[in-house]
């Protein structure tokens, strides 16, 4: 499976810039809003979202951000749990300290009284070891071919990639992407995304002739059409979407509405014969803390209980 119909997503309770993850993180940038009018719009724009996706059909779990402790990262919840479709609920190691508060039981106790787990793995104890791997952040999953496509960045670790995919059935394909300064990009899913039957994907970034070679070639022949990007598009999380689908099996395609106002027509008519496109408004959460539609999307793949 690798189109869900029910999503996750996390109100903000207190969405502020990152000082903890700006360190790696190149896409935030400060806001001179004052905290309470920088709350007020990011709720108004996850609101929208939410809105959106429901008026199609999608079904869309909205958990409340707990005040305390603060968390100004709680509206990206894909970076510290994600599922599959064999039942498996996993919880993820995070470079920000912050960012660990995100993780809480109520919500997994939440799916559990939803959804059969078969498989819970809790892979926390290697934050520790300072060893991460944020997610479906870090990750970009084919899970129809079993493919595990990651670039290497101070969020996700080489070894606990391996040994994440190898425990799951899965192949990873390790490689290092960068921006113009060669400072590595962050999370895999800012600069290439997998849906089904397409990807879309930054080649550019990635330096290495035969990494980049590889990924794209991989992708072609496992099934899908390469929609390739510019890295000034990457910049507009061009890439940073995620198909989504309804009851009825209607395609959709969750998109930011920066990144639709600047792709090419060409790109957006690759796109559009993969689902109806939804450009969403999410400009003040993408600029500030640097992540976009995708990020605020956790897939809820698990088997429903009745």
């Amino acid at each position: 499976m690798q189109v869900t119909d029910t999503i996750l997503m996390v109100r903000p309770a207190a969405f502020d810039f990152n000082e903890e993850t700006a360190v790696n993180n190149s896409f935030q940038n400060r806001s001179s809003l004052l905290k309470t009018d920088l709350q007020t719009k990011a709720l108004s724009q996850f609101d929208g979202m939410v809105n959106t996706l429901i008026v199609k059909g999608v079904e869309v779990l909205v958990v409340n951000d707990t005040k305390e402790p603060t968390k100004p990262d709680a509206v990206f919840p894909n970076n510290w749990f994600s599922t599959n479709a064999d039942g498996g609920l996993f919880v993820f190691p995070m470079f920000a300290r912050n960012r660990r508060f995100e993780k809480r039981d109520d919500i997994l106790l939440a799916l559990k009284q939803k959804f059969r787990i078969e498989k819970f793995q809790d892979w926390t104890e290697y934050e520790a070891e300072a060893m991460y791997l944020e997610g479906t952040g870090s990750m970009v999953m084919d899970h129809k071919n079993k493919i595990i496509y990651a670039c290497l960045s101070p969020r996700t670790h080489h070894t606990l990639l391996e040994k994440f995919a190898a425990t799951n059935g899965y192949r990873a394909i390790a490689f290092t992407a960068e921006n113009e300064k060669a400072i590595p990009i962050y999370h895999t899913n800012v600069m290439m995304s997998v849906g089904d039957g397409f990807s879309v994907v930054c080649p550019k970034v990635i330096p290495d002739y035969t990494e980049r070679i590889a990924v794209t070639q991989l992708l072609e022949a496992t099934g899908h059409e390469n929609i390739y990007i510019e890295p000034d598009l990457l910049k507009n999380f061009a890439a940073n979407l995620l198909q989504v689908k309804n009851k009825n099996g209607n395609l959709f395609i969750a998109i930011s509405k920066t990144a639709v106002d600047t792709f090419p027509k060409s790109k957006l008519n690759q796109l559009e014969k993969y689902g109806e496109l939804l450009p969403i408004d999410v400009s003040v959460i993408e600029k500030v803390n640097g992540g976009s539609v995708r990020c605020m999307i956790a897939e809820i793949f698990l088997p429903p209980i009745n």
